[in-house]
């Protein structure tokens, strides 16, 4: 298994009920600790969980906690933490010590090398990769030195935003949860630039995805066997829920005349003054100033850009950056499997989200035991 995020630990817990012997490569929940911040809250709701057994749910560890639902509304990114460490223990979860530098094939299947520079020889790879090296950028991005800069996963704490001009490119949860942080850190001035209208903020369900997270499990191959139409109408579903509309709890947060709204606009170029600060120019011909800038422009697939690969790239069949997969999160590398955001074009986008955790694991473990 490589990684430890939520798609790695879930797919491992079942591996190990159903008898496999696995090994967890990777830091149990790194890009959780080290790429989101403290004070992030998380879209969903305590029925989103990671056991394919339906045993050691969220909703299971906040009564083992005592701790309601209405407590964790919205749930803080620390108490989802609490629970994945829960989950692991519970499991009986042990990730290894190091990271994975390569894989290729072997007379066994694979041959799995470590940065520690041990080695070990597996029948099956889970490759339950998580989005840090598929950062997308704005073209311009190149033209500033430094950190200046940086994607929202890399900027994770705001204390050296104190009166400092912030410039946020992106116009979805991330962007303005992120201007909300900023703000909450005393930052002077927030402008938030988009080229779509100003997005509504609300309660908004989940449930609807449900049925069709189900559907993939009760029929093999269920999104991919979709006329494109259907695709395209569930697609549209998901987008309302998950990137047109915000979440209803920003809505304060952004209240002031420190925030800065932008719509219909984009950064036309961005130039570095001698005293350090950022002139930024938008399409709309106004200029800016910043010193700080915040690019919430998402992750694009390039399964290409994930160096543990190279030795078996040319065998990998793509589309589009992602592996071409078969029912079961198979690739054309028999053997190695990939669940989770690099799925989504043949699963559909509900396993870019902890949702479909449960029953990734179960199809992938599923097929490891045919």
């Amino acid at each position: 298994m490589i990684g430890a995020g939520p798609y790695g630990v879930a797919t491992a817990a079942r591996a190990i009920e159903r008898g496999i012997d696995t090994v967890v490569a990777g830091r149990p929940m790194g890009f959780w600790y080290d790429n989101m911040p403290r004070g992030m809250f998380l879209r969903s709701g305590p029925d989103w969980h990671l056991d394919a057994a339906g045993v050691h749910t969220f909703e299971a560890f906040l009564a083992d906690r005592r701790i309601s639902a209405h407590d964790v509304d919205p749930v803080p990114i620390g108490v989802f933490l609490d629970y994945a460490a829960w989950f692991q223990r519970e499991k009986g979860i042990a990730a290894r010590t190091g990271m994975v530098t390569s894989i290729s094939r072997s007379d066994s299947g694979f041959r799995v090398e470590f940065d520690a520079g041990d080695a070990m020889e597996v029948e099956s790879v889970v490759a339950a990769t998580g989005i840090s090296h598929f950062q997308q950028l704005p073209q311009w991005a190149g033209s500033i030195a430094g950190d200046a800069a940086v994607h929202t996963c890399d900027r994770i704490t705001f204390d050296d935003l104190g009166g400092a001009r912030v410039l946020i490119v992106g116009g979805r949860q991330s962007a303005y949860e992120w201007a909300a942080l900023a703000g909450e850190h005393g930052a002077e001035r927030v402008d938030i630039v988009h080229r779509h209208e100003i997005p509504q903020f609300g309660r908004v369900s989940w449930k609807f995805a449900d049925p069709y997270v189900e559907q993939t499990l009760m029929t093999p191959g269920w999104w991919r066997n979709l006329k494109p139409s259907e695709q395209e109408a569930i697609s549209r579903q998901f987008w309302a829920a998950g990137r047109l509309t915000l979440e209803w709890w920003l809505t304060p947060r952004l209240a002031g005349d420190r925030f800065h709204r932008w719509p219909h606009n984009s950064v036309a170029s961005v130039a570095t003054e001698p005293s350090g600060a950022l002139s930024v120019l938008l399409a709309s011909g106004d200029r800016l100033a910043a010193d700080r800038i915040i690019y919430a422009t998402g992750y694009k697939a390039a399964v290409n850009q994930l160096p543990y690969l190279t030795g078996v790239l040319g065998e990998l069949r793509t589309a589009d950056g992602f592996p071409v997969l078969d029912e079961a999160f198979q690739s054309s590398i028999k053997g190695l499997y990939f669940p989770g955001f690099t799925a989504t074009r043949d699963f559909g986008p509900f396993f870019g989200f902890t949702k479909g955790c449960p029953v990734a694991a179960t199809l992938v473990v599923d097929d490891l035991c045919r």
